[in-house]
């Protein structure tokens, strides 16, 4: 049996995000092939065996890796459009492009979005994709691909939409999936990629996309089919205003009790966004531990409004934090809405009480993995968890004059990704992915960007 392999990080001030926030000034942190082995104030043990690697992590703070809950990859290749409409312009704007994506732009656009997250210290992420445009190849397939190739942990949301524009939705017709079609491309897809080990790479969740583009029927029998198979579930929920009255009116009740009602309320459910949500909602989503998604950037480009996260906290309800699509969240990558979370809610009603530098650290790394059923293997710092890490430089110009680096992580600018780690194995180096080709990268997603936009223009 070959020996694990060590590597041991020394002096760097850590984050653990356990359960009692431990954090040490000048700490140390030892891996073990894709494992935390050991960690805690000073040097690290003398004596450790097959130690491979020492990393001098001086003026670096360590935290758990960041854990993205809400993404829809696709939309990399058409940021910049519809720059000022509300979601459901937006949506009908938007809507006629997307249905023309493929294999090879699902693909281009995957590699693109991965590769602006896992730079940025994102070390676990899900993809939200829901459009399936018929002939248009193997999409989950695209994605996953993707994922595994860049070496990020990831959960493939596999979604689904059934009501097109003749049956009042949004998108085309042929954008669509019939329900039968949908729940078998589901199942298809959670039989061949799902893995239920504890280091898995690869995850899958059943995930109709919205009470506005999905039936009822898909709503009730993708959660079926999520709990037979063992699967989370996921979908956007209390995104907008329009949202709450569309809800009421076809359904005769507001988006909360609508999912309750279709068996959408549980700890193997999270959401997106939940914005408009009354503290009734808030109760319900706390009683039955279903999870929320958090995207303020997104909310905020949207004009959706800003979501209740520390009443939501306060009650018990998982709170993650999300990218969301960048055609809506252009700049793709987690760490924004660190910052991003802290400022927008202290806009809220409870002001400069509302969220920490720590809780808001705690939402983009514990509360992912909570939210995505992984928090006993990611999400913390800790002994015998994966070696999901990051190593933030807070000696530059950037911020090295602030003492404290919690703080200057949420609170300044982008810090450099110094090392960046996935199940042990190293994927960012100084800010640039070892992984992936991020030249090659951007200009792939150029051209597939250009060649959906002359495909749209013709039809």
């Amino acid at each position: 049996m070959e020996a694990v392999q060590r590597i041991v990080i020394e002096n760097c001030a850590i984050a653990t995000v356990d359960a009692q926030d431990t954090e040490y000034a000048s700490g140390y942190l030892v891996l073990a092939g894709n494992r935390i082995e050991s960690l805690g104030a000073g040097r690290a043990p003398e004596g450790l065996e097959n130690v491979v690697r020492r990393i001098d992590a001086t003026g670096h703070l360590a935290t758990p890796g960041l854990v993205n809950t809400h993404h829809h990859f696709y939309q990399w290749i058409t940021r910049g459009l519809a720059t000022d409409h509300n979601l459901f312009d937006w949506l009908v704007a938007l809507y006629p492009t997307w249905a023309r994506i493929d294999e090879p732009m699902v693909h281009a656009a995957a590699r693109g979005s991965l590769a602006m997250m896992a730079r940025g210290g994102v070390t676990t992420t899900m993809d939200h994709h829901y459009v399936f445009p018929r002939g248009s190849g193997d999409l989950s397939g695209a994605v996953i691909r993707a994922a595994r190739d860049m070496g990020v942990r990831f959960t493939l949301a596999r979604g689904s939409m059934d009501r097109s524009e003749k049956d009042g939705g949004l998108p085309p017709d042929f954008a669509v999936e019939t329900l039968d079609g949908a729940l078998a491309a589901t199942e298809e897809t959670v039989r061949q990629h799902h893995d239920t080990s504890f280091d898995a790479m690869t995850q899958v969740a059943v995930a109709p996309c919205s009470p506005f583009s999905v039936s009822t029927e898909l709503m009730r029998q993708g959660a079926r089919l999520a709990r037979s198979l063992g699967v989370r579930l996921h979908t956007h929920g209390s995104e907008t205003v329009e949202e709450e009255k569309f809800c009421h009116e076809l359904f005769g009740m507001g988006p909360t009790d609508y999912f309750e009602s279709t068996g959408w309320l549980g700890e193997d459910v999270w959401m997106a966004h939940c914005v408009h949500m009354n503290d009734s909602d808030i109760a319900a989503f706390a009683r039955t531990r279903t999870g929320v998604a958090h995207c303020p950037s997104s909310n905020a480009r949207l004009a959706a409004g800003i979501a209740r996260v520390p009443d939501l906290l306060a009650a018990g309800a998982p709170v993650g934090l999300g990218v969301d699509g960048t055609a809506s969240n252009e700049s793709g990558e987690l760490h924004t809405e660190l910052r991003n979370a802290l400022l927008v809610n202290r806009l809220g009603p409870h002001r400069e009480a509302a969220l920490t530098a720590r809780q808001v650290l705690r939402l983009g790394t514990y509360g992912g993995a909570q939210v995505l059923g992984r928090a006993a293997e990611i999400g913390s710092l800790e002994p015998g968890k994966l070696a999901d890490l990051v190593l933030w430089r807070m000696d530059t110009l950037a911020h090295a004059s602030i003492a404290d680096p919690v703080a200057a992580l949420v609170l300044g600018a982008a810090a450099p990704v110094t090392v960046s780690f996935v199940n042990g194995r190293q994927i960012v180096e100084d800010d640039r992915l070892r992984t992936a080709d991020e030249d090659e990268i951007a200009r792939t997603t150029r051209a597939q960007a250009r060649r959906l936009a002359a495909i749209a223009a013709r039809d």
